[in-house]
């Protein structure tokens, strides 16, 4: 279940920018999730970049359009921002490693809290997920029409998630598609392996008006898997998923 709620934390005296406002909770897995908008004043995105370490301003500098480019320098500087408002520091000094996939961690150091977090962002918007210990996944996506949306979901979807996609009405496909695209993608993130583990493995609930649910890994029934799957809609016009490990 995805409860909305209002997050009023105070952030340090140093910081010039607020905090994103607008967040959930995925309550019975003690997952917090926060939104943010990323079309933001060129006054305060050059004051966003100053949080962002020197790779990824050259990560920045590799984008050829300016609003890719934009978009990545605020969704770093406010992933920075919210890691540090949970560590206690500055945006500039959390440390960042990368797993092979690319999915990014915070350095482990003795002692320090293990957050786990994932971020993902569609056009303006960007969604983030935060736990305390288990590892999460989140991904976000604009509903539209994908012509070959047939053919994605033959080479992407599960025998299972085939057929329910293709059993939609028509004015449903959409929607469905972008609900398995997220959950399976948020699943995906959750693991680490990105777009490289097999999609087929596993089958996530898709019908609209379904309860979201991972309903099988491999040969494990969804709720015997250990993962447990949200979906929610963080903006209109966007759907969204997040999955993080069950608590033990």
């Amino acid at each position: 279940m995805i409860k909305r709620f209002s997050a009023c934390r105070q952030y340090h005296r140093s910081a010039a920018l607020p905090v994103p406002q607008a967040a959930s909770s995925f309550t019975s897995e003690a997952i917090e999730i926060v939104t943010a908008r990323l079309d933001t004043q060129p006054e305060t995105v050059r004051a966003l970049a100053q949080w962002l370490s020197a790779e990824e301003r050259r990560r920045a500098d590799r984008y050829d359009f300016d609003r890719h480019r934009r978009r990545f320098i605020v969704a770093r500087a406010r992933l920075r921002q919210l890691l540090a408002l949970r560590l206690m520091t500055r945006p500039e000094a959390v440390e960042l490693v990368y797993g092979t996939h690319g999915k990014p961690a915070l350095a482990r150091r003795s002692g320090s809290p293990d957050w786990r977090f994932n971020v993902s962002h569609c056009d303006e918007t960007a969604v983030y997920a935060f736990s305390r210990g288990r590892d999460v996944g989140i991904d976000i996506e604009a509903i539209r029409d994908v012509r070959d949306a047939d053919t994605i979901a033959s080479h992407f979807f599960s025998r299972s998630e085939q057929k329910a996609y293709l059993a939609l009405d028509p004015g449903e496909k959409m929607l469905g598609f972008f609900n398995c695209w997220t959950r399976k993608e948020a699943f995906v993130k959750a693991l680490g392996d990105g777009l490289s583990h097999p999609l087929d493995c596993f089958d996530v609930s898709l019908a609209p008006g379904e309860p979201a649910g991972i309903l099988r890994v491999k040969n494990t029934p969804g709720r015997d898997s250990g993962w447990c799957l949200g979906s929610f809609t963080p903006s209109p016009g966007f759907v969204a998923a997040v999955v993080a490990e069950r608590q033990r």
